[in-house]
Formats: C-alpha cells, structure tokens, sequence
C-alpha cells in the first residue's frame, strides 16, 4: 500500500500512474486482441458485432462502476486519516454489492440483448453475431466487477501495481485462448467472448489467492464479509453521481452508435475501430484522472491542503504533454493502425479520418479528466456529472446529428473533439471555483488541523 499524504507530489503520482496505466492498456488489449482477430478471421461483420456490444456492456454496467468509484474515495480517505477497521467494512460492503449486481445485470442483459440492439437500429446482417457476443460476454459479468473491485480498493490505499502482475497474465491468456477458440476450435465470435471470460476469472481469482495470502485489510472471507449500511451510504454518496453519469454516457454513446448505424456496415466498422485505438489513446489521461482522485482524496483525508494544489499542476504538466505526443502519433500514423484491424479499405479510410479529427483534440479530454478527477477525490461528484452529461446531450449527439445529415459520418467525428472542448472548458471554470474542497467526508483523526483561509475551509456534510 502506497501513502501519498508524504513525499514529492509529481513522484508520487507518476509513480502510482504508471503501473495503473500498463495495468489499463494491458486490459484494454483484451479487447483489440478480440478485434485483430475477428476483423482479420472472421470478416467485417463479426467486426461491427463486436464494436456495436460495447456500448451496450458500458449502459449495463456503467452505474455500478460508478458506485464502486465512490467506494475508492472512501477508501483513500479512510486510508489518509489512518481508519483501518473502517477499510475492512467499506471493502466487505463493496464486495456484497458487486455480488447482486452482477448477477441483476446477466439477467437483465441477456433477455432483453436483442431488444437494445434494435432499438439502436443496428443492421441485420450484423444482428446475430453480435447477440452471441453480448451474451456469452454477459456470461462473466461477475468476474468482471469481482476484478475491478479488487483493483478499485487497491488503488484508493495507493496500491497501482498489484493488479498489473495479474493483468498481464490474464492478457496474455486471452490472447492464446482467442486463437485457440477461434482458429483451431472454429467457435466464431462466441470464442473471443469465452476467451474474455475466462482470462477475467483468471485474473480476479489470482487476486483474491494473492490478497488472502499478504494482505489482513483486503483478506477476502465469506464469512467475514459484512454490509456495513452507513458506509454504503457514502459510497452511494459519491459514486451514483459518477454512476449516473456513466449511465448516462453509455446512453449517449448508444444514441451515438445509432447515429452511426444509419451509414451502414463499413461506417459501423470503421467506428468500431477506430473507438477501440482512441480508448488506447486517451488512457493515459484517464489513469492520471485516476491518480490526482486517489492522491487528492488521501491528502484532504490527512487535511493536507498544500500538497494538493501542487499535485494537480503537477499531473496536468505531465499528462498534456504525453498526450500531445500521442495525439502526434496517432495523427501520423492513423491509417497503419486502422490496418492492425481490418484490410478493407473503405473502412480503412473512414476510420482514418475519425483519428484524423480527433486525434488532433486529445489535450481537451486530457485537461477535462484531471480536472473531474480531482473534484471526485474531493467527494464532489455532482458538478462533474451535470458537466459531462451536458457536454454529451446538449452538445455532443445533437452536433452528431446536426452535422452528420449535411456532411455525412465526418459530421459526427466533428462533433466529439467540440464536445471535449466544451467539457475542458466548464470543468477548468468550476476548479478554479474551488468550491469542490467543501466536499470532504472524512478527516484526519491523526495529522492536527491546518489553518486554512476562509474560502478553502472544508466541512462536513
């Protein structure tokens, strides 16, 4: 476990950022190994099933993610303010929630796969792979959030490296089982899935194994495992205004999708894609966002103020300029990424250009994540989510579908980077408000009070 309430700031979250990064890009390889291999074995179609699933896998579990958000706040404030029995009960509760909700979730995804995906108006020749693919995915949903809970509680006692280790395991499983199932058993698009699951059963119970054997805070028993109502009230507290904004966004981007859908299969692909190397783009700024909430939530815990204005300068330096570099690198290089997926040219150029508009607007995402990302380790989440929800609906789909009925599917690429920059520029606006440091909900019962001027005092709710 990482303290990041003493030493350099800029060190620190580097340090803790970089691990939780590989871990992520290792995770998100999950998925382009399943599209290398699909696009390339399996054809275009099976390429846009794939593509066409995710949105509706995120709608699903968007506001449980959320939720588990809140709980890492809670953790990195319990963990600065030194309150080790309270981790134990806020860990054991996330566990029990996680439980339920995976298996509503199955349920839920599974009977009524076929209904989203007309609803969005997805093409009928792309239909039923991407039922199987959805389905069988909705198979491991349990082991997908038992992982991500792991990880979750980690990272909020500062711990970012112990779910790489196994990331890179299970990744590496994936990619064996996808040829496996795919090339030699000849399962079609039901094998990347059944690959999926199983490298993400791998991965979380290894964790578990791992944590019963080093750790007495994250020791998982049966047994032991309590619902503490209180603590899930503060979870909830925090994590349903990032939940409900996930929801919320997982709808836009199904509205997206349908948008999308109305160009037919080569646009549907190419948009399949070129999401799944802009998701790899824009990680690192989602990581850093990670890292600045974990960072900014230890230190209010511990009533360390100072450090956390240096911490925020100090993650918004390093993260512009990585991703100016990626956005450099994606620009160049946008139409032999295109190729790692998919041979046929049309859908090589639209996806190209995609990364082409972009690609050149990472900087507006990056500075919008960080800025979120230290009001969430605040515990202020609702700004946030009205911010996004705004920059998505009001913006977003309604200049996709403005644009996209004049200029076509360029129109709807246009439409993203707009987005960005407003979001950037209402999130930068309510930071330097300040008004999120009211937001704590946990202080120190260690480190002694410090002096604060009038419009940094923080209170209770």
């Amino acid at each position: 476990m990482k303290d990041l309430t003493v030493g350099k700031e800029s060190k620190l979250i580097f340090q803790f950022t970089i691990p939780m990064l590989l871990g992520n890009l290792f995770q998100q390889l999950y998925n382009v190994v399943d599209s290398v291999i699909v696009g390339h074995f399996l054809g275009k179609q099976a390429l846009a099933a794939v593509g066409a699933s995710f949105p509706i896998i995120f709608a699903l579990i968007a506001l449980v993610v959320g939720i588990t958000t809140g709980s890492t706040v809670i953790i990195a404030q319990y963990y600065g303010a030194k309150q080790p029995e309270k981790i134990r009960k806020a860990i054991g509760t996330m566990y029990i929630f996680l439980f339920w909700a995976s298996l509503c979730l199955t349920l839920l995804g599974i009977n009524y796969s076929e209904a989203i995906f007309r609803l969005i108006q997805l093409p009928e020749d792309i239909m039923p792979q991407a039922i199987t693919y959805l389905n069988v995915y909705l198979g491991g949903l349990i082991f997908f959030f038992g992982y991500n809970g792991v990880s979750a509680f980690l990272r909020g006692m500062g711990d970012s490296k112990t779910p790489l280790y196994f990331l890179v395991i299970s990744t590496l499983l994936n990619i064996v089982l996808d040829l496996l199932f795919i090339l030699v058993f000849k399962w079609g698009i039901a094998g990347a899935a059944i690959a999926t699951i199983i490298s993400q059963a791998v991965a979380f119970i290894a964790a578990i194994w791992y944590l019963n054997r080093t750790s007495e805070i994250m020791r998982f028993s049966f047994s032991e495992l309590k619902f503490d109502f209180d603590i899930f009230i503060k979870s909830i507290r925090i994590g349903l205004p990032t939940g409900l904004q996930q929801l919320f966004v997982s709808l836009g981007m199904m509205a997206l999708f349908g948008i999308v859908n109305t160009f037919g299969t080569n646009v549907i692909a190419a948009y399949s894609v070129a999401a799944r190397i802009e998701t790899m783009a824009i990680m690192p700024a989602m990581n850093f966002s990670m890292a600045i909430t974990t960072f900014v939530g230890q230190n209010l815990g511990a009533q360390k103020y100072d450090r956390v204005k240096i911490g925020v300068l100090s993650t918004l330096g390093m993260s512009t300029g990585l991703s100016m570099v990626i956005s450099l690198i994606v620009v160049v290089f946008r139409d032999t990424l295109m190729r790692l997926f998919t041979s046929d040219p049309m859908v090589i150029e639209a996806g190209g250009t995609y990364l082409l508009i972009t690609g050149l607007f990472y900087m507006f995402f990056n500075a919008m994540f960080v800025f979120n990302g230290v009001m969430r380790g605040a515990g202020d989440t609702i700004i946030p989510m009205f911010i996004t929800l705004f920059s998505l609906w009001v913006i977003r789909i309604p200049f996709a579908w403005f644009l996209s009925a004049r200029i076509g599917e360029i129109g709807i690429w246009w439409a993203i980077p707009i987005a960005w920059f407003i979001g950037m520029s209402f999130s930068g606006i309510y930071y330097r408000t300040g008004r999120w440091k009211k937001k704590v909900l946990v202080k120190s019962t260690v480190f002694p009070k410090v002096a604060l001027a009038p419009e940094s005092t923080l209170n209770d709710n």
